[in-house]
């Protein structure tokens, strides 16, 4: 027999139950809200290792500017050297081309040492930069991934308490029932119990079978819409009642009847069709 304890125990259960299912999603969702913050975080740490390759890379370039130089100014200097022991304009041309080479090659090395060191300190100050974002978002990170951590227990014992409610709750329900009430509430926006007015689902609104509606009404057992599988209880109904009347709505059965009736109704009037057109012939 189906009690108003029984309903009233199902319609507590329905509200446990939906809290249980808003946390369990919240405890769901929760650790995405970090996946913006490490996509970031990850960016700035592939944007520091580019960098830093970048900057090994001008460094080498450098290195072999600066020994370039330095072969340059000694070439250079050891023409300069030579000038006082040459004895024909021949060599003064040859040393003199010579030191001029060398003294232009020195000139480019320079500027292109010059140009590598400007981007050496501008990537540094741009690693500098970035190496503390990155400490600042992992400490942000992590101060994050504390509270969240908490803010989860905390909902998980919230969770605790309701199943020791729900435990209590369902002591005297069948199991099988509280297992597809569950399931509907899940499926059904946390609804899983509803009135049927009339002839009336009040969760779909559905018009139901005469037998449902007096099944639901005598209160033997659980009903379950057809429908949409919640869980009914009746309640007297006024204005609903003017169109749903459940002594003459019948079940989805009546329909069949209603054809027939209809269909005889049809023969008829073609057979008084077919009486007028004779005596008019005659």
């Amino acid at each position: 027999m189906v009690t108003e304890n029984a309903l009233d125990s199902l319609r507590a259960l329905q509200d446990i139950i939906s809290q249980k299912i808003s946390l369990e999603s919240k405890i769901q969702e929760i650790p995405k809200l970090l996946g913006t913050q490490e996509e970031i975080l990850n960016r700035l740490k592939k944007t520091f290792i580019e960098k830093n390759q970048e900057f090994e890379k001008i460094k080498a370039v450098e290195i072999e500017k600066k020994k370039l130089l330095f072969d340059a100014e000694s070439a250079r200097e050891k023409a300069e050297k030579n000038m006082d022991n040459i004895n024909t304009q021949r060599e003064y041309e040859a040393l003199d081309k010579e030191i001029r080479d060398a003294s232009e090659k020195e000139q480019q090395y320079r500027k292109d040492i010059s140009q590598r060191e400007r981007q050496l300190s501008e990537l540094d100050e741009q690693i500098k930069q970035s190496t503390q974002l990155i400490e600042s978002q992992e400490k942000e990170l992590e101060q994050r991934r504390i509270g969240i951590e908490a803010e989860i227990n905390e909902k998980r014992i919230a969770i605790e308490a309701l199943l020791k409610e729900e435990s209590k709750l369902t002591e005297n329900l069948d199991s099988e029932v509280v297992f597809k009430f569950e399931r509907i509430i899940r499926n059904k926006m946390g609804v899983g119990i509803v009135a049927i007015k009339g002839n009336v689902c009040m969760g779909c609104h559905m018009i139901l079978p005469t037998q449902f509606a007096n099944m639901v009404r005598l209160g033997q057992e659980f009903v379950f819409c057809p429908y949409c599988s919640r869980i009914l209880f009746y309640e007297e109904s006024t204005a609903e009642e003017d169109f749903f009347d459940i002594e003459n709505a019948g079940s989805l059965s009546d329909l069949d009847d209603i054809d027939e009736e209809e269909d005889d109704d049809d023969d008829e009037e073609e057979e008084d069709d077919e009486k007028i057109n004779m005596d008019y012939e005659d």
